[in-house]
């Protein structure tokens, strides 16, 4: 099992996945690592990534692309609404509100929403995946812009549920980045250290994201964001509109009156821009039949597009400003600033970013798939599957958060701020609040820089609550929960129930201060926890008696609630997720439909050209079966561009082998007429070769001086036969026509030279026996020569060491005697 960071971008999409060597970017089936984010509807089957943008021109209709900024979002949001201008497809307000895009699928209507659409393509990563890397595909990590809100986190995550996908996270992109980057940096500063930060300058297709964060050894931390809607395809539309006036004025037409001109000529806009990026030379832009059948011509130059676009490097400047005021930050606290995203390869984005941050921007990071491969190693990090090295990453809320409550008994409504702008994600805060009776909670955002005109997260009915046996109201703990994912929910509630109760006091001494309390079902202590109120609970002495004292205990309850926030449901989710299924057993029908078909279109061309005359089965072929085939084909051909064109894949294949039927014999034909001549060469020369070995035996050829006569008289008799029936056989052939079947089959000759080769080859190749051993009595007699001379040898040695004995004696003897002289 393998795990997988996406990086989901407006434009297109790259897939990461962690493996023992590092991280790779997996390639689709088009070989490309970028897939576009497009689907599209042709007819009975869905076209995804790659294929459904080569076809957008001429299909743009039931071609979905841009519809990123559609997750989560109503059908009267402005942002939707100015999304709305820019797409050719339809697109409606669904009953609850939200956006329905319409296309033609299975020759109907349908109505998808952004998120079927996402999980479509979701769909179509996910098989790119699991075919490249030959496993099958769950866990992922997919990236997210940083402004996302509430409504379009929880979009993308139901997404990722519809198409099968095991969300470990969903990760800031800034984040992801930053990951990426920190990961395989050795010379980090430590805890204690002063940490290293980085600004992040994010600039794609449809968005501009910057983020300070702060690196310590195998930890990060970012310090703020800053965002900003607005990326190259604003660059793209800029110079489509001053094209757009320009041929309007001299050429008297308007792309943007025809939609399929105004795409065709932002593509050639975005090739010129990219051309810009590095020639500041003046380009041409060409493109025929534009409209009209008017081709048009005119030209754009670097220093001619800085003008154009102007506002867009002001907000672009504007939005880094603004980064560097959120992140306190000096200019000498900024160690580097690294930029990723296609669109921030254009100069004057360079230009802005070393005016601002006074250090030159650094391109360590792959531009294009930074993101992916940070989420890919987030992704190894959580899943238990794959063993990485551990790196801690704190994340930041963009947006600040405020949670609001209805007062007890008429009282006013109370709110306040649970969750500050830039505060540490993720991360819980537990709020006491003491009730009568059920009540409401709502969590919204409280700042007018949310991208999202309504600020409304969630609102959920506490149920369950009631007063203590006095008509008190009860403690109420509800704990506000800031998940790895950035959505914000409330994670538990529970009522503090206190009881008053007496018992007899012990004989020995009692002191104040003992407290009671049941908490088992509260939670672990290890998360980050604030609590705004505590509870103290003492026990008191009765004045009446000491020999009795009064006890307050206290027993925590599990509240439940009723939640109305974004998303879809359990049941909805289900429901989606078994449309996804069919629709992918559908396409996979229709895949096996296609290529049926197109195999047997693909056979008849291919048979026609091969039978009609000069092709290579012309001469096997007679002319009447000729012309029936010929006219079958034809009719076949005429079927399946008529009644044809939509049958099932059984009915192709049952009209392919009713063509094979006939055109077998033919091909057979043409197989054996152009094989027999090297089968009766190859037979031949067997024949040959065992009569030669056979004249070298009576002429004396010593390696075959081993054979015996009977040997040879059966190779000469199987050799004889042979070549009898080699003779026949050819006799047979001589004079017959190609068109009828041969009467010898190549299966026969090859058949009579194995016969032959095998008689031949297990006689001649049989190796010379080995020559006699020597008597053993000759070895015996060899083996006591040998005896003796080695007994001579020691005996030789033994007398000489005597010898030298009897020396070394006699002279010691002489030396006593002079001594005694």
């Amino acid at each position: 099992m393998s795990v997988i960071g996406i990086d989901f971008g407006n434009e297109s999409c790259y897939v990461a996945v962690a493996k023992a060597g590092g991280i790779e970017t997996i390639a689709n089936d088009y070989s490309l690592r970028a897939t576009p984010s497009c689907v599209a509807f042709a007819g009975k089957n869905r076209i995804l990534g790659v294929a459904a943008k080569n076809q957008l021109v001429t299909n743009m209709n039931n071609t979905v692309f841009g519809f990123k900024r559609l997750l989560g979002r109503k059908y009267n949001d402005p942002h939707v609404q100015h999304e709305l201008r820019q797409i050719p497809y339809k697109v409606e307000q669904h009953p609850a509100g939200g956006v329905g895009i319409r296309v033609n699928y299975l020759d109907e209507e349908h109505i998808f929403s952004p998120e079927q659409i996402t999980a479509m393509l979701f769909t179509k990563l996910k098989e790119d995946s699991a075919k490249e890397l030959k496993t099958q595909i769950n866990d992922c990590v997919i990236s997210v812009p940083s402004y996302f809100t509430n409504a379009e986190r929880k979009a993308l995550l139901d997404a990722a549920s519809i198409s099968g996908l095991h969300c470990l996270r969903l990760m800031n992109e800034t984040t992801a980045t930053a990951l990426s980057y920190g990961f395989y940096k050795q010379d980090l500063p430590g805890p204690d250290d002063k940490p290293r930060n980085v600004i992040f300058v994010d600039f794609g297709h449809s968005s501009l994201q910057v983020s300070a964060c702060a690196f310590h050894k195998s930890k990060l931390k970012v310090l703020a964001t800053c965002s900003d809607q607005i990326g190259g395809r604003d660059i793209d539309s800029t110079l489509a509109n001053y094209f757009s006036d320009e041929f309007q004025k001299n050429y008297k037409i308007d792309p943007r009156t025809n939609k399929r001109a105004y795409i065709r000529l932002l593509a050639e806009v975005e090739k010129i821009k990219k051309q810009m990026s590095a020639n500041s030379t003046k380009l041409p832009l060409n493109i025929e039949c534009f409209m009209n059948d008017i081709d048009v011509h005119s030209y754009m130059q670097r220093q001619l597009m800085e003008e154009l676009c102007s506002d867009v490097f002001k907000r672009v400047e504007n939005t880094m400003r603004k980064l560097l005021q959120d992140s306190k930050l000096t200019l000498d606290d900024i160690h580097s600033v690294e930029i990723v995203g296609g669109s921030s390869r254009i100069p004057a984005i360079k230009h802005s970013i070393e005016e601002i941050f006074g250090k030159q921007p650094s391109t360590t990071l792959n531009q294009d798939e930074a993101v992916s491969r940070g989420a890919a190693l987030q992704c190894a990090i959580m899943s238990p599957a794959v063993r990485v090295r551990d790196f801690s990453c704190v994340d930041t809320q963009c947006y600040p958060v405020s949670i609001s409550w209805d007062g007890d008994q008429g009282s006013p409504k109370s709110e306040i701020e649970v969750f500050p702008q830039y505060h540490q994600a993720p991360f819980s805060r537990l709020l006491t609040i003491y009730r009568r009776q059920p009540f409401n909670v709502s969590i919204a955002y409280n700042s007018d820089s949310v991208p999202y005109p309504d600020k409304f997260i969630g609102e959920w009915r506490i149920n369950g609550v009631k007063s203590n046996a006095n008509g008190d109201p009860q403690e109420i703990k509800i704990k506000v929960r800031l998940n790895a994912n950035g959505i914000i929910s409330i994670s538990s509630a529970q009522m503090v129930e206190k009881k008053d109760s007496i018992e007899e006091a012990p004989n020995s001494p009692t002191t104040n201060g003992e407290q009671t309390q049941n908490n088992s079902d509260s939670q672990a202590t290890n998360e980050n926890e604030n609590s705004a109120t505590s509870v103290a609970e003492q026990m008191e002495v009765s004045e009446d008696t000491k020999d009795k004292k009064k006890k307050v205990s206290s027993k925590i309850i599990d509240l439940t609630w009723d939640c109305v926030t974004h998303g879809y449901s359990d049941n909805e989710l289900s429901n989606y997720f078994e449309q996804e299924c069919k629709m992918i057993s559908n396409d996979r029908r229709e895949k096996e439909r296609v290529d049926a078909r197109n195999a047997l279109e693909e056979f008849i061309y291919d048979m026609r050209g091969k039978i009609q005359e000069g092709g290579e089965l012309a001469d096997y072929v007679s002319e009447n079966d000729r012309e029936q085939i010929c006219q079958q084909l034809e009719d076949l051909e005429n079927w399946i561009y008529e009644d044809g064109e939509n049958c099932e894949r059984e009915v192709y294949k049952t009209k392919l082998n009713e063509l094979q039927t006939k055109t077998d014999p033919i091909k057979q034909r043409y197989y054996e007429y152009e094989g027999l001549p090297q089968a009766f060469n190859d037979l031949g020369h067997a024949i040959n070769m065992a009569f030669k070995a056979v004249e070298q035996y009576r002429a004396g050829e010593p390696k075959y001086e081993h054979l015996t006569e009977a040997e040879m008289i059966n190779i000469t008799e199987t050799a004889d036969k042979t070549r009898k029936w080699y003779e026949d056989s050819r006799g047979k052939l001589a004079g017959l026509s190609k068109t009828h079947d041969p009467p010898i089959k190549i299966a026969d000759i090859r058949h009579e030279w194995q016969t032959l080769t095998t008689c031949t080859n297990s006689v001649i190749n049989r190796p010379k026996p080995k020559p006699p051993t020597p008597p053993a009595s000759n070895t015996t007699s060899n083996n006591d020569q040998q005896q003796h001379q080695n007994e001579n040898t020691n005996g030789n040695a033994q007398n000489n060491s005597e010898t030298e004995s009897n020396n070394s004696n006699k002279k010691d003897t002489l030396e006593d005697k002079m001594d005694v002289e």
